[in-house]
């Protein structure tokens, strides 16, 4: 069994998933999102930091998956993202996790197939894969999807792995 950790990176909210994989069955672990209630820039990367580091000792996952950050059209926004995203990857690292990185057009298609389907259509393909009902809290959901695609590249590579070999 390995345990996964999926990281949506944000500035404001950071949302996070846990999935755990054996073999080709996924199970869901915990989720939900970190608030970041600092003014000052700085100080809401260290909540970023902590709040990840938090969810990594209570957890435990092996591995870490984040999305990575894709242009805004707001160049100050996007910077901002990326060092969110830095954060989180520190408080990863940190923690000795291998961490992997995936573009938000990849995780649409491993989920549902194509690059450019909705959050709805991801958050929809999250919840049936993990058999969750009821409402999932977006970032959260995000998060679990990311986590999902690197399942989804893991099976992928080991296939390609053994048909090679």
């Amino acid at each position: 069994m390995t345990r996964i950790l999926g990281i949506d990176p944000g500035s404001r909210i950071t949302g996070y998933g846990v999935v755990d994989v054996t073999q080709n069955t996924q199970r869901y672990i915990a989720s939900g999102s970190i608030k970041v209630v600092a003014d000052d820039f700085p100080a809401r990367l260290h909540q970023i930091f902590q709040g990840v580091s938090e969810v990594v000792e209570l957890h435990q996952p092996q591995q870490m998956a984040i999305e990575q950050v894709f242009m805004h059209k707001n160049a100050d926004s996007a910077l901002k993202l990326g060092q969110a995203r830095g954060a989180a990857i520190c408080a990863g690292m940190n923690q000795g996790l291998p961490v992997f990185e995936y573009a938000a057009r990849q995780i649409k298609q491993a989920l549902v197939g194509k690059g450019n389907a909705d959050k709805k259509q991801v958050q929809h393909m999250v919840k049936i894969l993990l058999n969750l009902q009821g409402e999932l809290q977006a970032d959260a959901g995000d998060a679990l999807g990311v986590c999902l695609c690197h399942i989804h590249h893991q099976q992928t590579e080991q296939r390609l792995q053994q048909k090679i070999s």
